[in-house]
């Protein structure tokens, strides 16, 4: 499909030809929905990877609050391959890269340690999607994961949408998928945010304020599996039910955090009923006076704090030194399927997989 949508004069200042290239006989390309209030983001079709979202802070000045790169070579050749993409087919770990689906044994790809991790090397992030825009602030994207990629079973026909809203600056990003055979589907947007701007060097989250909807969360072994326990966040560094800053605990000697190399855990939302699009976090710089409210269908939100981020370069110049990004992955729970009392992350023939999230973005009073 042919962008036949402007991007001229963006305000990320990104050039169309830079992401025109063909990959594995598919073309790739930049794509820029924009909104009538002046949010503007920018996308590209090799892995969904989200290049930049540009909001307004306090005082009206728009700045990139997202960690992404300026050309599609540097997107295929990140340090960080999983920077700002779509995740799939399965987000986060799966112990071992194995799991057992209608008694057959499945095995994936070891990528992450001892485990697999997002899908696998070639996940989503890594393919070329079928991208049509249908009007100036939405975009569709489509892909057929085929029977055996990368170990899962089934041909998986995947949608996904990235939406501006016209009534506020909402990033909406929907999800739904079909299969004709039993597999495994958690899809999440693994987004590397930071509400004071990309730079060189991109700026601390250590000093923004963080509130996760959360009496629970998993804990994770030194491998980063949860343990299968199900603790309370109270009386732990791990609670996030008040506002805290990223940094404010982020060095303690608690096991967690020794195991995660900072905050990197699975957090059980607090939902009312089933699987209703909810309040997950929010996220908000104190100097800029962004905010961002997440909100998802899902059971779960992946904290990360960029912990191994290593300085390298981004968009015009910007690099991200450890703890520059900040990630909230919704999704099942890592390892659902050899935890059979986790939420299910299994999808059926004649079953659709469905899911929302939405990354609102504010002013705070």
């Amino acid at each position: 499909m042919i962008n036949t949508f402007s991007t001229d004069g963006n305000l990320s200042k990104l050039d169309r030809k830079n992401f025109q290239k063909q990959v594995e006989g598919k073309n790739t390309d930049l794509y820029i929905l924009r909104n009538k209030k002046g949010m503007e983001v920018a996308v590209t079709n090799f892995g969904c990877a989200l290049l930049s979202i540009m909001v307004p802070d306090k005082d009206g000045k728009y700045a990139n609050v997202l960690l992404g790169h300026d050309s599609i070579d540097h997107v295929i050749n990140s340090p960080e391959p999983f920077l700002s993409t779509v995740i799939g087919r399965y987000g986060n770990r799966i112990a071992k890269g194995r799991f057992t689906l209608d008694e057959e044994i499945y095995s994936l790809a070891i990528n992450n340690g001892p485990n697999a991790l997002h899908g696998g090397p070639t996940g989503f992030h890594r393919r070329v999607w079928d991208a049509n825009q249908l009007n100036e602030s939405t975009i569709e994207f489509k892909y057929l994961s085929v029977d055996g990629e990368e170990g899962f079973p089934g041909n998986l026909e995947v949608t996904m949408t990235y939406e501006i809203d016209e009534e506020s600056n909402a990033l909406v990003i929907e999800y739904s998928a079909t299969t004709d055979k039993t597999t495994l589907v958690n899809l999440t947007n693994h987004g590397f945010f930071n509400l004071a701007g990309i730079a060189n060097p991109t700026p601390s989250i250590n000093n923004h304020l963080v509130t996760i909807n959360a009496d629970h969360f998993l804990p994770i072994d030194e491998v980063s599996i949860p343990t299968g326990e199900i603790l309370k966040v109270e009386g732990t560094p791990m609670d996030f039910r008040t506002p805290h800053t990223v940094g404010e605990r982020i060095k303690e000697k608690h096991q967690q955090l020794i195991n995660g190399a900072g905050y990197d855990h699975c957090y059980v939302l607090n939902k009312e009923e089933g699987y209703d699009l909810s309040l997950a976090a929010i996220y908000t710089d104190p100097e800029s006076k962004r905010s961002m409210q997440v909100y998802t269908t899902e059971p779960g939100v992946q904290l990360y704090t960029g912990n191994w981020l290593n300085g390298f370069e981004g968009a015009h110049g910007a690099t991200f030194p450890a703890r520059s990004g900040i990630c909230f992955e919704a999704q099942c729970f890592p390892d659902t399927p050899n935890r059979p009392y986790f939420p299910s992350a299994t999808l059926l023939p004649g079953e659709e997989y469905y899911q929302m999230t939405i990354y609102k973005f504010t002013i705070e009073k």
